[in-house]
């Protein structure tokens, strides 16, 4: 399988870290959290990619710090670090969010749970991650979610099933949001070549 048969908006959304692969010569090593399931064969799927792909994943991928190993073009190993700390929001930012939402999901109304923030505007385009942007979010909605806009996200029939939940104070909260996207201000960063 190749990266361009994935859909790239769902590295790091649905697609995610369940365990780690190391290999020796002679055998590859599956080693699977705790949490996770083993994977069967007709489930498992191995990856080819070549450098400029792994740049892609990679960017994609919400960590912090991730270290590849890399070949020079005359055939040296170097060891490459990149650091995505732009995607990373702020502990203070998201516990203001959660208060805001009452410690609720701000989708179905779930309390009790562990909690994400959500991005109105998608981060993926250029969604700022500023308290006007975000909302509390069981990692269930945030998920199911995904990379659909505000508008279609409130049409989806998951959400229509998990809104039925909610007060209608937050119902109309939710739906007096897609005109505030609008006013939202978009970020976009330029690379540079060093």
């Amino acid at each position: 399988m190749k990266l361009k048969d994935l859909n790239i908006y769902d590295i790091g959304e649905k697609i995610g870290l369940v365990g780690a692969v190391f290999g020796d010569e002679r055998r590859t090593y599956l080693c699977m959290f705790p949490t996770q399931p083993a994977p069967t064969p007709d489930k498992t799927e191995v990856l080819e990619m070549d450098n400029e792909d792994w740049k892609k994943f990679l960017h994609q991928v919400d960590v912090q710090e991730v270290e590849v190993l890399q070949k020079d073009p005359d055939g040296k190993l170097s060891k490459v670090i990149l650091r995505k700390t732009q995607r990373l929001i702020e502990q203070r930012l998201s516990w203001a969010v959660y208060k805001r939402d009452s410690y609720r999901c701000r989708w179905c109304y779930a309390e009790g749970i562990p909690l994400t923030v959500d991005h109105l505007v998608l981060w993926e385009e250029g969604g700022p991650s500023i308290e006007e942007n975000l909302v509390a979010s069981c990692r269930k909605c945030n998920k199911t979610r995904g990379n659909l806009h505000l508008d279609e996200w409130l049409k989806h029939d998951y959400y229509r099933k998990v809104s039925r939940n909610l007060p209608l104070e937050i119902l109309k909260k939710n739906e007096a949001l897609l005109p505030q996207i609008d006013r939202i201000v978009r970020r976009f960063s330029e690379r540079t070549s060093r």
